[in-house]
């Protein structure tokens, strides 16, 4: 995973069960905050991810012609600011990635997975606020 310093700008390599730690930048030595956003991955740094680290995973599948994908999109960016450092949230796109969709039967997006040591724990169609994301991460937590 590649995590850009606030500071400098460096590209920082950041293997897959640190993504959601804080650490140093290799060039000028910078904190380098918890992942606060969403990460958009494709199927092999998600499976990295998700059997890698010890939090739970918050995954939204999307597309980007999808209306209520784009409403959701908001919503997702804050539950991932919210529960930096304590949850880590995935974006797939499902015209990307199909086999990631078919694998946790995505038949309407957007469509949400929680996971929790790798196994789905929480699955969900269609549109909710960051509110019951969180709630979600809670009962996985």
């Amino acid at each position: 995973m590649i995590r850009k310093c606030e500071s400098c700008g460096q590209q920082n390599r950041v293997p897959a069960k640190h993504v959601m730690h804080t650490g140093r930048c290799g060039k000028c030595h910078a904190a380098l905050a918890p992942l606060s956003a969403p990460l958009e991955v494709g199927t092999q740094e998600f499976r990295e991810v998700i059997q890698s680290v010890t939090v739970p995973v918050l995954v939204d599948f999307w597309a980007d012609w999808c209306g209520p994908c784009k409403m959701a999109a908001p919503q997702v960016q804050k539950v991932a600011a919210e529960w930096a450092g304590r949850a880590v949230v995935l974006k797939v796109d499902t015209q990307l990635h199909p086999e990631l969709a078919s694998e946790f039967k995505v038949s309407g997006i957007p469509h949400f997975v929680v996971l929790k040591e790798g196994r789905a724990v929480q699955q969900h169609s269609g549109l909710v606020d960051h509110r019951q994301m969180g709630r979600w991460l809670e009962q996985a937590s």
